[in-house]
């Protein structure tokens, strides 16, 4: 039986495409160039590269700032159902899929003749039934995804699983949480490549000072946790094993350091620190903002997330705080460089630094925040 158009084979170069937040693509395209991937290219919603299976585990093991990662495994033009189901027949699914491993398919349609989205999944659904006899299951971890665009299908595998901003260390957090994989790409754009002193004045549950110090050590943000592509007929126990094994020499001297004026906050985030393996280069203080020194050393990065008003309180209330946020830092934080997360620009801007240009709003927790940033202070 014929394949279907641009099919790939189990060993092919094939398209990869990590998934991130509207607004931090470009972020996210630097950190995979940097990591080494084929001519990562900016898309809505993510970053494509190309690679084969191994450059599927690497980048799950690898990247902080994807949500996910996924694995294109055919693209072909459809305008109706019965075609649809010839099309979706004809794919090779036990070259990518386990009959002994539950599935399940999501879909969505866009500027297509086919736009009723359940019934794309159910008919791929049934083609991967048919042809490969793997049972179905709304819980399944392995998920096929399918888009159909400007009548175009295209069919992904999602090889991540549980969203990889669950590194798989965190056990607590605060009231309004910052993913793991939007702190990565916030400290990226400040500039932090682990290679210098950083502090959090308002850490909570410990996302920056965390992700800073696995940047700093070194350390792949997936080593704790599981993957979908473990379930997949591509996986390869013994490669995967040794990719997992290598590990890079921790530098020596850079430390990262977290306040917050909560002792339930520091308590919190030193465990979760713990967790992590990198409570040798943390370190947790209680204290108001107004008790916030530089430790000592080299200046750095100074990068908060402090509430926004929206969700957490009235945002004309939070002026006074802000404003205190800025004169500390300007009085005390000579050559260091700020990061501050903040929904609302007059907030941001009440604290009187110099920010540059900020990125565009990013969503967040049913809101959009933005990066405000510094170079270093004079």
């Amino acid at each position: 039986m014929a394949l279907p158009p641009d099919v790939m084979t189990q060993d092919s170069d094939f398209e990869i495409f990590l998934a991130t937040f509207p607004g931090l693509e470009p972020v996210l395209a630097e950190e995979v160039r940097l990591k080494g991937f084929k001519r990562p290219t900016v898309v809505p919603g993510g970053v494509v590269t190309r690679g084969g299976w191994a450059d599927v585990w690497r980048a799950n093991l690898w990247i902080r700032g994807a949500g996910s990662v996924l694995a294109r495994i055919a693209s072909f033009r459809v305008v109706h159902l019965a075609q649809l189901d010839t099309l979706a027949h004809r794919v090779p699914w036990a070259a990518f899929l386990r009959r002994d491993i539950p599935f399940r398919v999501e879909a969505s349609c866009a500027g297509s003749r086919l736009y009723h989205s359940g019934a794309v999944a159910q008919r791929i659904a049934t083609a991967i039934r048919d042809t490969l006899g793997a049972p179905e299951s709304p819980e399944a971890m392995v998920m096929v995804m399918a888009r159909v665009e400007k009548d175009v299908c295209t069919l992904s595998i999602d090889t991540s699983g549980e969203p990889l901003h669950k590194r798989g260390f965190k056990a607590a957090v605060n009231a309004a949480p910052l993913r793991e994989t939007m702190a990565a790409l916030f400290l990226r754009q400040c500039g932090y490549d682990g290679g210098e002193p950083m502090i959090d004045p308002m850490c909570g549950s410990g996302t920056f000072v965390i992700e800073a110090a696995e940047i700093a050590a070194r350390l792949n943000p997936g080593r704790d946790r599981s993957f979908a592509f473990e379930h997949l007929a591509t996986f390869d126990a013994e490669a995967w094993a040794r990719m997992r094994a290598v590990t890079r020499a921790r530098p020596a001297g850079i430390r990262c350091h977290a306040r917050d004026r909560d002792a339930g906050a520091i308590a919190m985030s030193q465990a979760n620190a713990e967790r992590a393996g990198v409570a040798d280069i943390t370190e947790f203080r209680q204290g108001a903002i107004s008790e916030l020194q530089p430790p000592e050393g080299p200046p750095g990065l100074v990068i908060l997330n402090p509430p926004y008003g929206a969700r957490l309180g009235d945002g004309g209330s939070l002026v006074p705080l802000y404003r205190a946020v800025g004169q500390v830092l300007k009085a005390r934080f000579v050559g260091w460089r700020v990061g501050l997360v903040a929904q609302d620009a007059k907030l941001a801007h009440a604290t009187g630094l110099p920010f540059l240009t900020p990125g565009p709003p990013v969503p967040h927790g049913g809101l959009r925040v933005t990066l405000f940033h510094t170079g270093p202070l004079a």
